[in-house]
Formats: C-alpha cells, sequence, structure tokens
C-alpha cells in the first residue's frame, strides 16, 4: 500500500507477490471497517469506503473478506482505531511520511521510531518533513476503460489539475478541494476506479542513482510497509532511469 511517488512505480514493478498476501489483506480489511465506521456502511454513499473496496479488490481480496470487514464496522464491540501520522527522514536523507490506522498508538509510535532509528533516520515533529510535500488527490482509471482522448475529455472542466499517462493507468492530480467533484464526474462515466483518495506528493526528490542506495532505501520503506499498524508510506525518492531498467 505504498503511496503514490516516483518510488511507487518500481515498488508496482516488483508486484504483489513481494506482500504477504494475510498482511496485505488485514491492512486493507482495517481501512475498510474504518471507512465504514466513518460514514455510511454502503459504498455507494461513502466515498471513502468506495476507494478502500476498490483497493482490496485491486488486490484481488475475496468479496467475503470485504463484506466481513464492513460488517465489523457495525459491531457494538468493535476496535476503535485512529488515523496517526509521522514525519522523518530516513536512510540517504530520504523524506518519509508514514500514515497508519491504530488502536494503540504508544505501540505504533515506538514501532516506527524503532524502524528510523535502526536505519540511521529520524523521526521529526509534525510539520518537519510535510512541507516538503503537498497535500492533494490522486484518481487513477485504467487504460482499458477509455482512450485518452476520452478521459481528457471527461476531466476537461471538471477542475483537475493534470493527467498523466502512466503504464496501464491514467493519473489524475487534483487539489484537495476539488477532489470530490473530480472524482465524481470521474465516477458518472467509470464506476470502477483503480485507486481514489487523498495524498501527499513529493515537491522535489532525492535521486537514487545506484544500485546500493536503493537496496537501503528499498529495505527502509518495506520495513514501514510491514508493520501491521502502517498503512501508506511517502517519500520524496526518486530512481535514476538508467537505474530503473537495472532493477
Amino acid at each position: 500500500m505504498a503511496g503514490h511517488s516516483h518510488w511507487a512505480g518500481i515498488k508496482h514493478k516488483k508486484g504483489k507477490a513481494d506482500k504477504i498476501r494475510s498482511k496485505l489483506f488485514s491492512k486493507l480489511s482495517r481501512e475498510i471497517t474504518v471507512s465504514a465506521k466513518m460514514g455510511l456502511p454502503d459504498p455507494s454513499m461513502n466515498p471513502r469506503l468506495r476507494s478502500a473496496v476498490q483497493a482490496a479488490r485491486s488486490a484481488n481480496m475475496p468479496k467475503d473478506n470485504i463484506e466481513r470487514a464492513i460488517k465489523k464496522s457495525q459491531a457494538q464491540d468493535g476496535q476503535s482505531f485512529d488515523k496517526v501520522q509521522y514525519e522523518g527522514f530516513g536512510p540517504e536523507g530520504v523524506a518519509f511520511i508514514v500514515e497508519a490506522l491504530t488502536d494503540n498508538k504508544n505501540r505504533t509510535v515506538s514501532n516506527v521510531r524503532s524502524i528510523f532509528e535502526k536505519n540511521s533516520g529520524s523521526l521529526g515533529s509534525e510539520g518537519s518533513v510535510s512541507y516538503q510535500f503537498e497535500r492533494c488527490g490522486l484518481i487513477k482509471v485504467k487504460k482499458t476503460h477509455c482512450s485518452e482522448e476520452e478521459i481528457f475529455n471527461l476531466i476537461a472542466d471538471s477542475g483537475a489539475e493534470n493527467i498523466e499517462n502512466i503504464e496501464d493507468c491514467y493519473e489524475i492530480t487534483t487539489t484537495i478541494e476539488n477532489y470530490n467533484k473530480v472524482r465524481e464526474v470521474v465516477e458518472s462515466k467509470i464506476k470502477e476506479l483503480e485507486f481514489s483518495d487523498l495524498i501527499w506528493k513529493a515537491k522535489n526528490y532525492v535521486n537514487i542513482e545506484n544500485k546500493e542506495t536503493f537496496t537501503i532505501v528499498d529495505n527502509f520503506n518495506n520495513q514501514l510497509e510491514d508493520d501491521d499498524d502502517v498503512q501508506n508510506v511517502y517519500s520524496n525518492a526518486k530512481i535514476d532511469k538508467k537505474l530503473m531498467m537495472e532493477i
């Protein structure tokens, strides 16, 4: 569930085989449950839940698991999760933003801090890193749903900031203010979005130019993602094009 960045491109290429399926499903289920609890348990009436369900389907999560996670949100004795965010610098001076859902903030911050410290990084205070990123909306649409001309025409007057043709998807970015409007416009024609959520996008990048540096930063990123409470990891790491071809 790596956050959107140039780093996410190589993570996507490595594929879901790198993930332990049960752990991935656990994270997805938690997001579904929290999203359903914060709004209506109907994806068609709850945009955040709809995005969570779409992410689960993209990961081939069974329908029964999705429905069970939604039902769990209605249980009176269910766990209560808080959304928390951590910022800091990882190895090689790369900036990281870590989003988590936790039922124990002390456990989560202790685990995240330990990962930073063991990898020559430092966990900072609120705002220590986020100023290097911008909060924006990201909507991904599979190319199989429409042509490039069709998606451009669809969002032309919607308030979208930009659209990029990346691998098998069109990636539409928006301001926070226009995110819901643009998403609704896209969903009026395309019901199944590949991804839709608010993300942290780096304003500038730390270029990763060799395999040794890539391995160090990649291992750190993986350790963060492997924590049960961590939902999304964003960084300003960017892999050099020549190195991308070698990995």
